[in-house]
């Protein structure tokens, strides 16, 4: 692991320091799990957005879909 040093305002530190005790992490642990969960959310996001745009650019078809129509259970209503 590589260290590193960053500023941060007390209020948002004492509010850090408040989670990491609630979590029973120290401070480090904390930090690395918030960018590490952030860095999972965006690269979801991306490939969210991507997924979204190859649709918009060529939308599947309703002979694509129909061969699924089978295959959808909604169980007893």
């Amino acid at each position: 692991m590589k260290t590193i040093q960053m500023t941060i305002d007390e209020p948002l530190l004492a509010q850090l320091d408040q989670a990491a005790s609630e979590e029973q992490t120290t401070r480090s642990a904390f930090i690395r799990r918030a960018v590490d969960d952030l860095i999972r959310r965006r690269r979801a996001q991306t490939l969210e957005r991507q997924h979204r745009d190859a649709y918009a650019k060529q939308p599947a078809t309703k002979d694509e879909l129909a061969v699924w129509q089978e295959e959808q259970h909604w169980g007893e209503l």
